[in-house]
């Protein structure tokens, strides 16, 4: 029986690098030397498309290489399930994980990676007041619980990064970077990622995105208009736009969905002559470019020419083609310069979005503010996002509403991607799912907002953090739309991201008995069968929300995923009379199942009183071919 520990690999989140070396050794094997990379002969494999000089275009500054080295650093954390917190626990879909974003992308590595259709991210905008931290490269788990006060001790404390600091760019930077490294890997090849940002770092986030992505992959740099009134306050302008910095993971194979024609848009189509093809606009004949300026003569003997400095857009064939087919239009009287008929029937389903985003079509700050206050009562922060903002990137990004795909924030604030995703889906019966990640970072006081919620949620009774917003939003959110669709998918499953489950092998040097003794059952005394069952989903690669179904055999509980592929029992206690009972009904309801893939089979190390138990049940199970057994 194979034992899990903290120290195996199962027990961590991707091995990023050795994943890297090993897709590096399938496409380069010759470069490899006793296991090692040879970079004189990758170079020589990649001839011309290696640069070796000091000098080159890209973005650089301090800390830049640690940012790298901290995306490919494993977590050894692992996600608590909060059922008493979620909303329809047992049916739903949906994540929303409390935790620091940059150690539970990690752990989403095994479960999520190429999944994801959408990424939106609304990161800190660095204006001096929104929080850094430094991520800890060496135990990312105990720097999070020490600045969120899980932890004794004064620890590291969440503080402004004011444009007096040195480093105000570059800690913004050093943030963002091996985030935007991880959400890479978890999107599907035809995925997109959104970030919306303002003037001031809008052009490091292009150029580290660039990097990260690649040039090829950049998409569009859109305008959002996020104000309506002018601010006449303002030393030179009035700030009215944020950005919108759109990439895809692989724009060659990947395409958005066009935009739905507006009313206005629609309205421009008509039938005046009753024509069979249905409602049509008259669109020119010529074009800007081309090399045929020849004249043309119709059925009714009017001949036409292109302007000066224009070409005819279609061949003599296909002109007589349009003309004998009543598909040409003279004008009312029929003394009109000819034109085309296109015709809505024949048209593309909708229009290509532009690069500017007007309020009156996306929304604005202020209408943002309001939706909180419809749900909480009050606003919460200086510069939420409206949701119609939100669900126009759903629309050209994740249109398909039979597609259960997977919306990504992982800066999620107030929650509005979840709000809009659940918005979406009642609009066209969608069955997308969200994953939202966010920090339990405390509420500002001297934010007249914040201070406002944080009495709120005093009398809710819940902590005062900016995670307990976005879940009692997507709460009331879920009630209010709920209401009206039925059997949607409206609910959420909380998660928090702790310590592992599994006890790290830290012996006492001074007392190694006591140590050993300690260590005898390597689960932590809090933690209970529902943490251990979902950090075994997480760590083998199996979704959160998987379904599973749940037997009691031998009086001990035994669930069974995806088919019966994983199977676990993670009982306390398991007896020597029960071994075979136990044994015996796993296999039988893996045989019930008819499970076609290798079964694995997981239990608690501690619950057999002694190897002797512990190797009956591994040859019972060998016995009907379950040849994968573990223990925790």
């Amino acid at each position: 029986m194979k034992r899990i520990t903290a120290e195996d690999p199962d027990s961590r989140s991707s091995d990023l690098v050795a994943d890297n070396i090993a897709h590096l050794a399938r496409l380069f094997p010759e470069a490899f030397t006793e296991g090692e990379v040879n970079f004189t002969v990758l170079r020589e494999l990649l001839g011309d498309a290696t640069d070796e000089t000091e000098e080159k275009y890209g973005l650089n500054w301090h800390g830049k290489r640690r940012a790298r080295r901290l995306a490919l650093t494993p977590s050894t954390g692992t996600l608590r399930p909060c059922p008493e917190e979620s909303v329809e626990w047992d049916s739903t879909q949906n994540l929303m994980i409390e935790g620091d974003n940059l150690e539970v992308l990690k752990l989403l590595q095994k479960s999520y990676t190429n999944k994801v259709k959408l990424i939106y991210i609304d990161p800190p905008y660095n204006t001096g007041k929104d929080f850094v931290y430094r991520d800890n490269y060496k135990d990312g788990i105990r720097n999070y619980l020490k600045i969120t006060g899980q932890l004794d001790g004064n620890g590291d404390k969440f503080c402004s990064n004011t444009d007096a600091s040195g480093r105000y760019h570059t800690d913004w930077l050093n943030m963002m970077y091996p985030r935007l490294k991880l959400a890479r890997i978890l999107l599907r090849q035809d995925g997109f990622l959104f970030m919306t940002v303002d003037d001031v770092e809008v052009h490091h986030l292009r150029q580290a995105a660039d990097e990260i992505f690649g040039e090829d992959n950049f998409v569009a740099n859109v305008i959002w208009e996020k104000k309506y009134t002018r601010s006449n306050d303002a030393q030179f302008f009035s700030d009215n736009h944020d950005h919108i910095l759109i990439f895809a993971k692989d724009r060659s194979g990947s395409e958005l969905s066009l935009q739905r024609r507006t009313t206005d848009q629609e309205a421009a189509y008509s039938n005046p002559d009753n024509h069979v093809k249905g409602p049509w606009k008259a669109t020119p004949l010529h074009a800007k470019s081309g090399g045929n300026t020849s004249p043309y003569t119709f059925r009714n003997g009017m001949t036409w020419v292109p302007p000066p400095g224009t070409y005819r857009r279609f061949s003599d064939q296909t002109m007589a083609r349009m003309d004998e087919n009543n598909e040409i239009w003279f004008g009312s009287d029929g003394l009109a310069t000819p034109s085309r008929k296109t015709f809505l029937s024949e048209a593309k389903p909708g229009v290509s979005p532009v690069t500017i985003w007007p309020y009156k079509e996306v929304g604005h700050n202020h209408e943002a503010n309001n939706e909180l206050k419809q749900l909480l009562a009050q606003g919460v922060f200086s510069n939420p996002k409206p949701t119609r903002l939100i669900r126009r990137m759903i629309e050209l990004a994740a249109d398909d509403p039979d597609e259960t795909c997977i919306v990504l924030d992982f800066f999620a604030g107030s929650g509005t991607t979840g709000h809009a995703v659940m918005k979406q889906n009642a609009m066209d019966a969608g069955s997308r799912r969200y994953i939202l990640v966010q920090l339990p970072e405390g509420v500002d006081f001297g934010n007249k907002e914040q201070k406002t919620t944080a009495a709120y949620l005093t009398r809710l009774g819940k902590p005062l953090n900016i995670a307990e917003i976005t879940k009692e939003r997507l709460r009331r959110a879920s009630s209010q739309i709920g209401q009206s669709v039925g059997t949607l998918d409206m609910g959420f499953r909380v998660f928090k991201l702790d310590s592992s489950n599994i006890k790290a092998w830290e012996p006492d040097r001074a007392n190694m008995t006591q140590s050993l003794l300690d260590h005898l059952d390597h689960i932590k005394p809090d933690r209970n069968e529902e943490d251990l069952f979902y950090e075994l989903l997480l760590k083998l690669g199996y979704d959160l929300c998987a379904p599973f179904e749940r037997r009691e055999i031998a009086s001990k509980r035994v669930n069974a995923i995806a088919g019966g592929v994983l199977m676990t029992c993670l009982a306390e206690s398991i007896k020597g009379p029960e071994i075979d009972e136990l044994a015996l009904g796993i296999v039988g309801w893996r045989d019930e199942m008819n499970a076609t893939e290798d079964v694995t089979v997981v239990f608690r190390d501690s619950a057999f009183e002694d190897d002797v138990a512990k190797t009956n049940m591994t040859e019972i199970l060998g016995q009907y071919d379950v040849k994968d057994v573990r223990s925790l």
